[in-house]
């Protein structure tokens, strides 16, 4: 228990002590207080100034704007996925640069938007090694894209790895391969990035709600739910996904640039006259095989027809052997392997397949495809099966430059098999690429070291015709299966 004097004496401390407090000046702003609850003694202009990287004038964004002001302190807070740090909220654990799907490649961490490499490995995106143990050959393999082009003809190959060209220092041209850029997506009058209405991602823009246009450039003046209703077909698909809906109005993909009356056309792209012809020639106005009117898209056949393109006469006058005949053609099975005889008449498989066609299946321009699924090297044009290519490139898949840049000791070493050995001993090096023997048809490869006689056949045909022979092995087009092709697991014409 405390003497009473000693008691009066607190009390009277006590009442100065909040006579002391109120009379705090103004400028040190008794409504900014500390995390921890108590009143600064900073004056609001010197707390900001504190939150502010430097350099940057007064009103300026506080805490890089990713958090919040108090006494002088950043509270950093999250507005988007990741974590914010630093004394000002610099850093962000995902500004590191990535390759290959990986932060630093997986060989550094990230410090405050910098990757720190581990031992033996370099660059922005810790992707290069120190030391390449890699063949040039075997380098420039693995810098390759789908379309068999060194990073896209748009950087350098470093030890089997892409350093894309940044000449401008802005990193617009990126990618495991540089197949991605975002130059593509500058609006050449606002000189902006999907004119500022939008993100770019691999030389694409996705515009915000309300915008559209390759580069974001037009304003749409209703909202994008009701955009899409209007957009909407029937059956719930956007545009029938056969267009583009730009402001509640579908664009058809119209394949016929003779007309204003496309082949893709309705409100909703609903309507596909190519349906309607048994062989799609965008010149040609053979709807229904001649025996029935089109609407939109469906064969309406005349009396005595039936089919989905009003192909087969109800009744058949023809043998047997007359039907199959005409289905053969000069070819050695009917239909050539690749469809359904009927009266005389081929039905091609795949159905809906576009690229097998002909009075008897014979055109199948599947054959003018890499495993990749490019087209004559993209370097030329199909035409019933065989690629016709452009001026400066042979090969039967276009895949040969006439000129090469390449002296030929290089040109020799990516010819070279594993055997050391130039193309197997069974073709001629061009450019660093194996040209097969054409007398032995079937020796095919990367070196000529496959042979296709080792591939199934199946009445007389390697994979039936309805596949590709890979080194040995069928690779079959899609609806058919088994070792040779021969088996078709879609669903017939009815």
């Amino acid at each position: 228990m405390c003497p009473p004097g000693l008691g009066h004496f607190l009390l009277l401390a006590s009442s100065l002590l909040l006579a002391g407090l109120s009379a705090v000046p103004q400028s040190f702003s008794p409504s900014l207080r500390s995390s921890s609850g108590a009143p600064c003694r900073l004056s609001r202009a010197e707390s900001e100034r504190r939150c502010r990287a430097p350099g940057q004038p007064p009103g300026g964004a506080l805490c890089h704007g990713r958090g919040r002001c108090e006494c002088g302190v950043c509270i950093c807070h999250v507005t988007e996925p990741g974590t914010y740090f630093g004394p000002l909220c610099e850093c962000h654990e995902w500004v590191c640069e990535t390759y290959d799907g990986s932060t630093c490649a997986g060989h550094g961490t990230c410090d405050c938007g910098k990757c720190r490499c581990d031992a033996g490995w370099s660059g922005d995106a810790c992707q290069y090694p120190t030391n390449c143990n890699l063949t040039r050959k075997k380098s420039n393999q693995m810098c390759k894209n789908s379309q068999d082009v060194i990073c896209s003809n748009a950087g350098t190959c470093h030890c089997g790895r892409c350093k894309c060209d940044d000449s401008d220092g802005n990193g617009l041209v990126y990618g495991k391969f540089c197949e991605c850029d975002d130059r593509e997506c500058i609006d050449d009058e606002t000189e902006e990035i999907c004119g500022g209405h939008g993100k770019c991602y691999c030389g694409n823009c996705y515009c915000e709600a309300g915008w559209h246009g390759d580069k974001c450039e037009f304003q749409c003046d209703i909202p994008p739910w009701e955009s899409k209703r209007r957009c909407t077909a029937p059956d719930g698909r956007v545009c029938s996904n056969r267009g583009t809906c730009v402001c509640g109005e579908c664009s058809c993909h119209d394949v016929d640039p003779t007309g204003d009356w496309g082949d893709i056309h309705g409100d909703t792209c609903e309507c596909d006259e190519r349906d309607c012809r048994a062989v799609y020639d965008r010149y040609s106005d053979d709807f229904c095989s001649g025996h029935g009117q089109c609407n939109c898209g469906r064969c309406d056949c005349k009396a005595g027809w039936y089919g989905k393109k009003c192909e087969h006469p109800r009744s058949c006058l023809l043998s047997a052997e007359e039907s199959i005949r005409k289905c053969q053609g000069g070819a050695e099975l009917p239909c050539s392997g690749r469809g359904k005889c009927e009266c005389g008449k081929c039905t091609c498989y795949p159905p809906g397949d576009r690229r097998v066609y002909g009075k008897t299946c014979e055109c199948d321009d599947r054959r003018c495809e890499d495993l990749d699924g490019v087209v004559c090297g993209g370097h030329g044009t199909c035409s019933c099966g065989h690629c016709v290519c452009e001026r400066g490139w042979f090969g039967t898949l276009c895949q040969h430059p006439r000129k090469c840049n390449m002296t030929e000791e290089q040109s020799r070493s990516l010819c070279e098999s594993a055997d050391g050995i130039l193309c197997s001993g069974k073709g001629s090096c061009h450019c660093g690429k194996c040209i097969c023997s054409a007398e032995e048809w079937y020796v095919s490869g990367e070196f000529c070291d496959c042979d296709d006689r080792d591939c199934d056949k199946h009445d007389g045909l390697i994979c039936t015709g309805n596949g590709i022979c890979s080194c040995g092995n069928c690779e079959c087009w899609d609806g058919w299966n088994g070792n040779a092709c021969e088996i078709w697991l879609g669903t017939e014409y009815p």
